[in-house]
């Protein structure tokens, strides 16, 4: 292994004929330059430099490592320019793996507020569902993860383990409340809230296995097996399939926020619903300046539809 500092040295010692003329250049002593010559003599295992008369000459070796040292000093150079813009948020790529919902609301919002001060921060998305975002995120494919939770569903967004990997780190970012989706026609559209349990009769459009198996839970807690005549996680379909007369669905706020058929209504549903919906980080990425700016700015827009 070739020390850079030895690199440089040779470099300027090519450069400049000499070793006294190299220390000169570099601010060193020529026994300094001497000694990082040796050394680098005895990394490359063969010698360098041979004397001709009062001057140096390259041997082979010392000519092949030259033509490699120019290449390998403009590497390191553009290393340290490139760690030095990341790291003042200049340049940087953010992953992001997030459900639906949240690429068309949470998303958008964070990345235009990132941009606006770091328009050198790049932004890929990709879409899943919990609790493959996570999965993704634990393979090494996204650097965040966007997941949600139902209460009394496991805890954890990565299926299989109770807390996670020791590794992964859960921030909440909101409480997103459920309503229920009635065609505007409907008996109860025109009450400010409906009870579960007044919708024992009705057909149910289901939608992500996640959000399914919340659906078949809290209908069980009131008593009754919803009768689920279509599953989709598309959340166009899902309105549609309502505003058609198809059956009634629990959509969550943030849905509502950004996609509202003018056929369908929503109404607060009784007992209150709501998922949890959180941010997954490895630890060690945390360190990182772009990934725990976009963080920042993911909790700022969350805070802000709080309670939405």
């Amino acid at each position: 292994m070739f020390d850079s500092r030895h690199i440089k040295t040779f470099h300027e010692v090519v450069s400049a004929g000499s070793y006294s003329a190299a220390a000169r250049a570099l601010g060193y002593t020529q026994p300094a330059v001497t000694q990082q010559m040796k050394a680098l003599e005895r990394s490359a295992g063969v010698p360098l430099f041979t004397r001709a008369g009062r001057g140096l000459r390259l041997t082979e070796a010392g000519e092949a490592l030259a033509r490699h040292a120019e290449v390998i000093l403009g590497s390191l150079s553009a290393a340290q320019q490139q760690l030095g813009a990341l790291a003042r948020l200049r340049a940087g790529r953010v992953r992001i793996c997030a459900f639906p919902s949240a690429n068309a609301t949470l998303i958008p919002e964070a990345t235009a507020r990132l941009l606006a001060d770091h328009p050198g921060v790049r932004v890929e998305l990709m879409e899943a569902e919990p609790p493959e975002s996570v999965h993704r995120l634990l393979r090494g494919e996204c650097d965040i993860a966007l997941a949600f939770t139902y209460p009394g569903s496991p805890g954890a967004a990565v299926s299989g383990a109770e807390n996670g990997p020791e590794e992964l780190v859960e921030i909440p970012l909101l409480e997103d409340q459920l309503t229920v989706l009635l065609p505007v026609g409907h008996p109860y559209a025109r009450r400010h809230a409906v009870r579960l349990s007044d919708l024992t009769e009705e057909r149910w459009i289901a939608g992500c296995p996640r959000c399914r198996a919340n659906l078949l839970q809290v209908c069980a807690e009131e008593g009754f097996a919803p009768d689920v005549v279509f599953t989709t996680d598309d959340n166009l379909a899902v309105q549609s399939l309502v505003a058609a007369g198809v059956g009634v669905a629990l959509m969550p706020a943030l849905v509502l926020s950004f996609l509202s058929h003018r056929k369908v209504t929503g109404r607060l549903v009784e007992p209150h619903l709501r998922r949890r919906v959180c941010a997954y980080v490895l630890r060690e990425h945390l360190r990182v300046p772009a990934t725990a700016l976009v963080l920042d700015e993911l909790r700022a827009v969350a805070a802000a539809r709080q309670g939405c």
